[in-house]
């Protein structure tokens, strides 16, 4: 819930400027880079040097850094803020005049601008969204009023009486919040939490890290070993697979095949010393 009170009040440290607008031209003043001269140029809502802001009663001009004033009885130009030629200006009713003469306005003409009595279109002067630049004062006085003494007074200013609001809609109540949260006790127990923290989650990333390692190196030995016990089971397989004996064409027979006149019912005997005979020797019925 402080978050949403905190950051619209950083935001708008950085909203404060705007874009000074001639009503009559529509052009945007713009300091020029090189020299301290003033310029009319087409509006860019990216461009530094159109980027202006109050401070108090002096226009600063973002990309330069120096403040608009006067030079002469009807020159304006920007010179540095702390310089002799600085000059506070009034704004009313769109009109932008120094404080050290209430008869002449800033005033747009087709050369740059000037101070002049004329208080038509040429010396009015709006925002990028046609709103008064004055308007732009009173909100930057605002803003420069009361922000400070949020983050210093534990106390509400009250500028006006009765139940009037603060600055961005905020009651009493959502003040009172988000002084607790600036002036709050010492974050130093958070922050070194957050380191300890940080050191935990390093030691055990480092650990996992070695894990994994130590893992992998395992996974490579075992895989490493595995091959050789396979191919020596291959190697086995095949080997059981070969016959105890080869036949081999180059060898000579070990064994005479059996005699070709052989006759059918004989029965042939083979001895050891090569020699075959017939187990039954048939006799003849004349010899009978």
């Amino acid at each position: 819930m402080n978050l949403f009170w905190i950051i619209p009040f950083f935001l708008l440290q950085g909203s404060e400027a705007f874009l000074i607008k001639n009503a009559r031209f529509k052009l945007c003043l713009q300091a020029s880079p090189i020299n301290r001269d003033l310029l009319l140029e087409d509006c860019n809502p990216e461009s530094d040097f159109q980027d202006w802001s109050w401070h108090g009663d002096s226009l600063v001009n973002r990309g330069t850094q120096s403040c608009l004033s006067t030079s002469g009885a009807d020159r304006v130009q920007t010179s540095l803020c702390a310089s002799t030629g600085y000059t506070s200006w009034d704004c009313s009713n769109s009109l932008l005049s120094p404080l050290s003469t209430s008869q002449s306005y800033l005033v747009a003409n087709r050369k740059g601008v000037a101070l002049s009595e004329v208080t038509g279109p040429k010396a009015q002067w709006q925002d990028a969204v046609d709103r008064s630049v004055c308007e732009e004062k009173s909100a930057s006085a605002g803003h420069s009023r009361y922000f400070p003494l949020a983050l210093t007074s534990p106390q509400v200013y009250e500028h006006t009486a009765g139940n009037a609001t603060l600055p961005l809609g905020m009651d009493q109540e959502q003040l009172e919040e988000l002084l607790w949260f600036f002036r709050r006790e010492d974050p130093s127990t958070w922050n070194y939490s957050i380191l300890a923290l940080s050191l935990a989650t390093f030691i055990l990333g480092l650990v996992l890290l070695t894990i994994n390692i130590v893992r992998n190196r395992k996974r490579k030995t075992m895989s490493r070993e595995a091959v050789p016990t396979s191919l020596q089971a291959e190697v086995d397989a095949k080997k059981a697979l070969i016959p105890v004996q080869e036949y081999s064409p180059t060898e000579p027979q070990t064994q005479e095949l059996v005699p070709q006149d052989q006759r059918a019912g004989e029965v042939v005997v083979q001895w050891k010393d090569g020699t075959v005979t017939s187990l039954y020797t048939d006799v003849s019925e004349e010899a009978i």
